[in-house]
């Protein structure tokens, strides 16, 4: 994977950026921000110092079968689970980041074939939600997508994927939808995206059978 570039940051009224400095500049650089920001009171801020990761635009998708009323889902090795201290092979949505100025529909279905060989028919935003403000500019472009769900043999697996230039090792799962809900509900996935996304399909899943189903 290249890097992609990163635009700075634009100042504004309330956000006056003093400077920023490239520290590092791996498969994903890491910024040095000096800044002053509007207080609530009104005043500006001090100078603050902020270390900025910089990941970018990024794009998911939950792959929704209305007809087998499943879901269909990944599960990869994650370094950073380990380093946080809990199983490293997380449940997840299809997802990656968006190449320079790319939609992140095209991103997605993109993504869909590398990690699953799947492709959805019909698309309906979600929302975008930024990971991790507190440190990341990663900013997540979610959506539900209608898939005709795999065949699936013991425990629901449908095939292994990945980008082999990435040496992406992805192993794809249909879950019946409602056990995958009750799972997301119970706090069994770690990855905030998947259960954001389940979420979202525990309130819209009836519609989604109803329209999806003729449509």
């Amino acid at each position: 994977m290249t890097q992609r570039p990163t635009p700075p940051i634009v100042s504004s009224p309330d956000v006056t950026i003093e400077s920023e400095q490239r520290v590092w500049s791996g498969r994903f650089p890491v910024d040095i921000v000096k800044f002053r920001n509007r207080r609530f009171d009104g005043a500006m801020s001090a100078t603050r110092t902020w270390e900025l990761f910089r990941r970018g635009q990024a794009s998911a998708l939950v792959p929704y079968d209305p007809v087998a009323d499943a879901v269909v889902l990944i599960e990869q090795f994650r370094l950073p689970a380990l380093a946080a201290g809990i199983d490293p092979v997380l449940v997840e949505l299809p997802a990656g980041l968006c190449e320079a100025a790319e939609d992140p529909v095209v991103t997605i279905q993109r993504e869909m074939l590398e990690e699953m060989n799947l492709s959805a028919d019909r698309i309906e935003k979600i929302g975008a939600f930024l990971l991790t403000p507190g440190g990341a500019d990663e900013y997540c472009h979610l959506y539900a997508g209608r898939v005709v769900a795999p065949p699936a043999g013991v425990d629901g697996i449908a095939g292994h994927y990945g980008e082999i230039s990435e040496n992406e090792d992805i192993r794809v799962r249909v879950w019946p939808a409602a056990k995958a809900i009750e799972a997301a509900f119970a706090g069994e996935f770690t990855n905030i995206v998947t259960s954001l996304g389940l979420f979202w399909l525990a309130a819209k899943r009836d519609v989604l059978r109803e329209t999806w189903r003729t449509a």
